[in-house]
């Protein structure tokens, strides 16, 4: 390790793209505030996958999904196929490595390489709705707290998960529809559903206020976790020693988000703070991927970056007495989620390409966002006309990927050089889907007998 190893907290929550105050959302968050004024915000930050485990698999590898082996979440049989996870390889390095809530990239976290494991937290908030309480921010936070006060050891890496902002499913089937329901539970504060602002990729409809609302008394809830943390390490005096990294793994629970590789699907906010490298109020206009938190980490922890990964270091942007070479894209995909729904897409500072693999509805809505009040104020508009192959978004002037251009003329150099980009990508990375429709893991369960 480097002889000033900081410490790092990575906090990571559910389903929050950039709905947070210091990203332009009309919410106040001032514990955000104060992690983006003292240290930095990554103003284009995304990730590699618009779901859970596929995305938060490349956050703790530095490798996109198909080349990690989360092709679709770790409850649901998908495995990372390497163990050089971020804690595997800081604690060989010589740090101490905890988790503290969430993880969801594994069913096995003793198999990610913590050194110890201080709050439950092996599968989905679905799946394991008794790890809720233990997973909440509030918990998570009072439970580290207690850690940073009597000491973690030096240096330490602390993985920090919450489960908000994941929907929840109802009590009881909701009697109108006659199917169950996802909300977010009756736990948080709403916000009175007439007096917030809907985004511009989403209709304005009361199923879909009703649902931001409700979610906003997550968003709550993350920023006072936040705050108590921030609080602990003043108090520990350990601010000027720790790297503190923020973020999640992709979009909002909400139609056209969660689920589909527009960019309220794969958008993240990232804030970082590290005074010895980092400026407070700093803003980075760079495209950025979750990808690229890895080799950052391990660039300041140990000096070096693996070369077996697909992302970055961002220390030489964060250092101005380094070079720091900007991406021209970044690449992102989803392949199973509940549904078999394969896409692969690049994005630049100026047009999103999207390359659809199978016949699916226009616009995917993963189970959570389907059975919800928003979900069912799009269902008839999103099922039908089934998608294209191809999808072309010029971001200047369509920042909602309405219009697709990609069979329009002027729009014909765009799309080739795009198309050939992701290809090569696609080649290099060895992306399964070249050799045909990837199978499920229960593929052979599922014909077991019949042939």
């Amino acid at each position: 390790m480097t002889m000033d190893a900081p410490n790092v907290l990575l906090i990571h929550c559910h389903d929050l793209g950039q709905y947070v105050g210091c990203y332009g959302v009309d919410i106040e968050m001032p514990n955000l505030e104060r992690l983006a004024e003292e240290g930095a915000r990554f103003a284009n930050h995304f990730t590699t996958a618009p779901q859970c485990s596929p995305s938060r698999g490349s956050l703790f590898t530095g490798c996109y999904p198909h080349v990690n082996g989360l092709l679709g979440l770790a409850h649901t049989d998908w495995e990372l196929d390497t163990k050089q996870t971020l804690p595997h390889r800081l604690s060989k390095a010589g740090y101490g490595t905890h988790l503290f809530g969430l993880q969801h990239i594994s069913e096995s976290p003793e198999d990610i390489g913590y050194d110890e494991i201080h709050t439950a937290g092996r599968l989905s908030p679905n799946v394991a709705p008794e790890l809720h309480s233990v997973n909440r921010a509030a918990d998570v936070a009072d439970t580290l707290s207690q850690y940073l006060e009597s000491g973690l050891g030096s240096p330490f890496f602390a993985s920090v998960g919450f489960f908000e902002a994941h929907r929840l499913v109802t009590d009881e089937p909701d009697e109108e529809e006659g199917d169950i329901l996802y909300g977010y539970g009756d736990r948080y504060d709403a916000d009175d559903p007439d007096e917030i602002e809907v985004p511009g990729y989403l209709p304005d409809e009361p199923g879909v206020r009703e649902d931001l609302a409700a979610m906003r008394g997550m968003v709550y809830a993350l920023d006072d976790a936040l705050g108590t943390i921030l609080d602990s390490l003043e108090s520990a005096g350990l601010e000027e020693e720790t790297l503190v990294l923020f973020t999640t793994e992709h979009g909002i629970a909400f139609p056209r988000a969660k689920g589909t590789c527009y960019d309220p699907g794969i958008e993240a906010f990232l804030l970082a703070r590290y005074p010895p490298l980092i400026d407070g109020g700093t803003v980075y206009e760079e495209l950025v991927s979750n990808v690229d938190i890895l080799p950052t980490v391990l660039d300041l922890a140990i000096g070096e970056t693996p070369a077996d990964i697909d992302g970055y270091s961002l220390v030489p942007l964060l250092d101005e007495d380094q070079t720091y070479s900007p991406r021209n894209h970044v690449f992102a995909e989803i392949t199973w989620h509940g549904a078999y729904n394969p896409i692969r897409a690049i994005r630049t500072e100026r047009f999103k390409y999207i390359r659809n693999f199978w016949h699916n509805p226009r616009v995917f809505l993963p189970n959570d966002v389907y059975a919800s009040l928003a979900g069912r104020e799009v269902r008839g508009r999103y099922g039908r006309p089934s998608r294209v192959y191809e999808e072309l978004y010029n971001l200047a002037s369509d920042p909602h990927e309405q219009e697709n251009v990609a069979t329009e003329a002027d729009y014909k150099q765009v799309r080739t050089k795009l198309a050939s980009t992701l290809a090569t990508w696609m080649h290099k990375t060895d992306d399964p889907i070249l050799d045909g429709p990837i199978r499920p893991d229960d593929y052979d369960q599922m014909f077991a007998g019949l042939v």
